[in-house]
């Protein structure tokens, strides 16, 4: 007998195409699977989807074909320690896919159908009594203005091009302040802190060397200075030279505050701004590796 699986697919991810959804379908079904097709239609579907998933079955196995986004929406919408999650990279972003070392379709595919897995912590964010999960990354700064700032029409006709866009006007819009951060015990003041649950950042660039998936803990990246600095990062990163310095410190924690009123982003996606608390959670969910 087949077994079930859900297949949730963003049809406005960058990459889709119903062709491709068919022959994903047909691959899964040949493998011994019993994909059920599940189409987002709005920002809330994912984690509906998935929400209703978890309560109707004990521990299901679900894929999704689409970007960080997506995944991210599926995220928030989990029983903690039930689900299985495979991704199918069909987004803009496929920096979990990367992490993964998941290339292209046919190679997801064929880790679907080998069916190995391994539990992975997520972060969990707090702030107003609200609750948030995330899988790769959480920015608060520069890195969550610009994820705000990216404007859909552009990011559909450009893709990643509209978040250089989007750094344009968050450099011609700078802001100076700082704001406070407590972990490990101590407090101090950095410009922007992206928390980082994986290594990489915006696709196969290593931000946090340290960083393991599938390790409880994040890398906390702290960054002090002005504009020079974060071209300065952008540069080291592009040659895979990141490293702590004066301007830049990578700590180790499970747990943190960040008090202030800047923006924030996780896995690619606005959150919104101001004070926010973050927590390692282990072993919420099973990826397929």
């Amino acid at each position: 007998m087949a077994k079930p699986c859900f297949l949730i697919v963003n049809p406005t991810s960058g990459s889709f195409s119903q062709p491709q959804i068919d022959r994903i379908i047909a691959t899964l079904t040949l493998s011994g699977l019993d994909p059920i097709l599940l189409k987002t239609g709005s920002a809330m579907d994912p984690t509906l989807f998935a929400s209703r998933i978890c309560a109707e079955i004990p521990h299901p196995l679900i894929i999704v074909a689409g970007g960080d986004g997506t995944v991210n929406g599926v995220l928030n919408g989990l029983t903690p320690g039930t689900a299985t999650l495979a991704v199918i990279p069909l987004g803009t972003s496929n920096v979990l896919a990367r992490e993964l070392k998941i290339y292209s379709v046919d190679d997801a595919l064929k880790r679907l159908v080998a069916g190995k897995s391994r539990p992975a912590p997520v972060g969990e964010v707090r702030s107003t009594g609200n609750r948030w999960l995330f899988i790769l990354m959480a920015g608060v700064g520069v890195d969550g203005s610009v994820v705000q700032m990216v404007r859909l029409r552009e990011k559909r006709a450009i893709g990643k091009g509209a978040y250089a866009l989007s750094a344009l006007r968050v450099l011609r819009e700078w802001d100076r302040s700082e704001m406070k951060v407590a972990c490990n015990g101590k407090s101090f003041s950095c410009h922007s802190v992206i928390v980082c649950n994986a290594s990489r950042y915006g696709g196969d660039f290593i931000l946090a060397p340290q960083g393991d998936i599938f390790s409880p803990g994040f890398q906390v990246v702290c960054i002090k200075g002005g504009v020079f600095t974060y071209l300065k990062l952008a540069c080291q990163l592009a040659l895979g030279r990141v490293a702590a310095s004066s301007s830049v410190t990578i700590t180790g924690a499970s747990e943190l505050e960040i008090k202030g009123g800047k923006a924030v982003q996780l896995d690619g996606d606005y959150l919104g701004s101001g004070g926010v608390r973050l927590r390692s959670i282990p072993d919420f969910v099973r990826l397929i590796v």
